[in-house]
């Protein structure tokens, strides 16, 4: 089913449609627009809470690899997103956007969804960790603070603002930043100003970290997930494709510095031994206020700014997450409405209540790890759609930034490597989570206004295995039927196609092809027409199978001409399938053709089906073996794949044949009991011994009036003699439920088997 709601390129193109004015909104540059949201949430609050106590459990060396490892992961992530960033126009919707437009809007969805909720959680996680900061300064005569109440009031606040306005949000953030620099400039001088000391060069885990290296390095890397706050504001930005990269990169960058230096101040300070930086006293100040100057003063602002910070991020990039998803039709359209100023006002609401609601859950540290995963399985599908544009090469790949295919790779196992670590029961239910949303939106078959990657993968694929397949030698071992249909009306005679893919296997190609004996001139307007009803009728029935419509100004050297060029690499088609005429003249026609197709090498299959389409109990195989011209091998093969189905599981499959005389009957039974051993099929032997009183054909049709279909050689008739030949064909598929005439014509004849 074709989903009603199609996605448009972006907003824009969706009011013009609709013949509403877009309203206008204030456009950002790289510093205020990316910079500034990505590296206040880089040097957030793990920065101030978690430093000393890395340093203090792994030691100052090992501790500057933990933050080249976490950030190596970012920054390989980052170029990812800046060679996606830097080849399209990247709309509403950040991340979202960038990964729907480079792989499709159902794996877009299964991550723009869950991402859309990790920015909400991250809203109410910031919210109660400044409320919590607050709390000291709570009167004890007033009771306990209502920390719950308190979060609740600070998330309308923000909520409020960032609906508002964006700038004025982002705007908030330069005297943030101002804050935050100048608590790491207080550090730096506390520290120095204090003395330096030998820093510590070995782990001591035993002191508040007893998981070992990788619990201190999954509880450090939250502390550099934060480089995307810019690329969420994606619609806001005056030149994406510009701020984009230099904004992320230039975060991540002075992120990772900021971090080593401060890792090495908190190392070498001789006011601060490693058990003091080891010890977490949710109750007492930050480690960063007994070294740095002014302590209280300086550290407080920064850190409280940096949480406000990263709560207005979320605050603005969750909204922008819904609304473009509400612009692609994956939630409702009522979501990407925007205010005069341009703010997703109705999204940025839906936002903050999420956020309220999950104040409830009380106890949000679980909800942190959960944030962390989701935005872990975002950087995996980040850098995969890089190497996959990379590997593809479509000829519009042209990104102004170019990462090697085998790096964004490696930063997408690093990802993925980091989630397992921090949490396995998080990893695998946030996997599986999105596999769900993207097969239900798989489910909807949407369709899209732009293109993606994924037909330029599937191009590299296939050449890449046809390539391979070319390589290979056909031989009996690898054969299988690949079938060309010459069906006049599929609609009407569906069971010729149904029969067809029987044999088939799901495993080979089928083709059915719709043969026009005209003028190519006065046919070619109504073959898209008549492609468009063969793939609807198909479809109606479940059938996967390739068509094509093929005028010819004569049907004989027509169907040879086109079963010549049908298929290459490996994957011509091997076998005509043909349905039962409606005349004996028609029916001599493709003798005629059956004799040309043995020159190249091509099997016939020539079917007649009952009248109800196929047969009814698929119970019952009989395969008539006369042992001459090698048609038995194909006959068996044909059986035993038949029987292979769903629909003709546990069928019996009967090899007969027919003697002349009682005397050769056990040394015939031997023959097939042998034959049957040798093929490795399970089938039963029937040797019968034709009464005086009947001719051939009476004998046959009196032992398989009961078979449900029955295989049939097709010797090649004289030239000149299709007519007669024709006749006795039908006399005898009239005796049958369904029959199936074949002819092998393969290299591998008598060897198939």
């Amino acid at each position: 089913m074709v989903s009603d709601a199609l996605p448009k390129e972006d907003q824009a193109e969706q009011d013009q449609a609709s013949g509403h004015d877009q309203p206008s909104a204030a456009k950002f540059g790289t510093f205020l627009g990316v910079f500034t949201p990505s590296v206040l949430t880089i040097l957030g609050v793990m920065m101030y809470l978690r430093f000393g106590w890395v340093v203090g459990n792994v030691g100052t060396p090992i501790a500057l690899v933990i933050v080249l490892m976490a950030s190596s992961i970012t920054f390989v992530t980052g170029l990812s997103a800046s060679a996606i960033a830097t080849n399209m126009h990247v709309g509403v919707g950040g991340e979202y956007y960038m990964v729907s437009r480079s792989l499709g809007p159902e794996l877009g969805g299964a991550i723009g969804i869950p991402l859309f909720l990790c920015r909400t959680l991250s809203l109410t996680l910031y919210s109660f960790g400044l409320t919590e900061s607050f709390a000291f300064l709570w009167p004890p005569s007033w009771g306990p603070p209502p920390l719950q109440l308190l979060t609740v009031g600070v998330i309308i606040v923000i909520t409020g603002v960032a609906g508002k306005s964006a700038a004025l949000s982002l705007k908030l953030q330069l005297p943030i930043m101002v804050a935050v620099f100048l608590s790491v400039v207080a550090l730096f001088g506390g520290v120095l100003q204090g003395g330096l000391s030998a820093p510590e060069m070995v782990p001591h885990y035993q002191r508040s970290a007893a998981g070992g290296f990788w619990y201190v390095f999954a509880v450090f890397f939250p502390a550099v997930t934060g480089f995307t706050a810019g690329i969420g504001m994606s619609g806001d930005l005056a030149d994406p494709k510009r701020s984009i990269p230099r904004g992320t990169m230039l975060a991540v960058v002075v992120g990772t510095i900021s971090y080593l230096l401060i890792l090495v101040l908190l190392g070498s300070s001789a006011q601060l031994g490693g058990d003091d930086l080891a010890r977490i006293d949710p109750n007492a100040p930050p480690i960063w206020t007994k070294v740095a100057l002014f302590g209280f003063w300086l550290v407080y602002p920064g850190m409280w700014g940096a949480i406000l910070s990263s709560a207005f991020g979320s605050a603005l990039g969750g909204p922008r997450v819904l609304q473009a998803l509400a612009n692609d039709g994956l939630v409702p359209r009522l979501l990407a409405h925007t205010s005069r100023t341009g703010q997703p006002t109705i999204a940025t609401w839906v936002t903050g209540v999420i956020a309220i609601s999950a104040v409830a859950l009380g106890d949000l540290n679980a909800v942190g790890r959960w944030v962390t995963i989701f935005f872990l399985t975002l950087y995996v599908i980040i850098n995969f759609s890089a190497a996959i544009e990379q590997i593809v090469r479509n000829p519009s790949y042209r990104p102004t930034v170019r990462v090697p295919w085998i790096v964004s790779l490696a930063g997408s196992g690093g990802a993925l490597v980091v989630m397992f670590l921090i949490n396995q029961a998080a990893c695998v239910a946030a996997i599986s989570l999105e596999v769900l949303i993207y097969l239900i939106l798989r489910r909807r078959s949407l369709q899209t206004g732009w293109g993606d990657v994924r037909a330029g993968f599937w191009t590299a694929l296939a050449r890449y295995s046809l390539l391979r397949l070319r390589q290979h030698k056909p031989d009996a071992r690898n054969w299988r039927p690949q079938i060309l249909l010459f069906n006049a009306n599929p609609a009407s005679r569906m069971g010729l196609v149904r029969m067809a893919s029987w044999f088939n296997q799901s495993r080979g190609i089928v083709t059915v092809c719709r043969l026009v004996e005209g003028n190519l001139d006065e046919e070619a307007p109504k073959l898209q027409t008549r492609l468009q009803k063969m793939d609807e009728a198909l479809y109606r029935e479940g059938l996967v199978a390739f068509t094509e419509v093929d005028v010819v100004p004569n049907f004989e050297a027509g169907i040879v001409s086109i079963a010549q060029a049908n298929g290459f690499a490996g994957l011509q088609s091997n076998t005509l399938m043909f349905g039962w005429p409606n005349s004996d003249e028609g029916l001599a026609r493709l003798l005629r053709v059956t004799r040309t197709a043995a020159a190249i090498e091509k099997s016939i299959v020539l079917a007649r089906l009952s009248d109800s389409g196929g047969p009814k109990s698929h119970s019952d195989i009989d395969v008539w073996w006369r042992g001459m011209q090698h048609n038995g091998d194909l006959m068996l093969l044909l059986a035993y794949l038949l029987s292979l189905n769903q629909k003709w599981r546990g069928a019996r499959i009967t090899v007969r044949t027919l003697i002349e005389k009682e005397e050769d009957r056990q040394q015939t039974e031997e023959k097939l009991a042998e034959l049957i051993r040798d093929v490795r099929i399970e089938a039963t032997a029937d040797v019968l011994v034709r009464a005086p009183d009947r001719s051939l054909q009476e004998s046959m049709h009196a032992a398989s009036r009961k078979a449900d279909v029955v295989f049939l050689g097709l010797p090649l008739p004289e030239e000149g003699e299709e007519q007669a030949y024709a006749e006795r064909l039908g006399t005898m598929a009239q005796g049958f439920h369904s029959t199936v005439f074949v002819r092998n014509n393969t290299g591998f004849a008598g060897e198939l088997i």
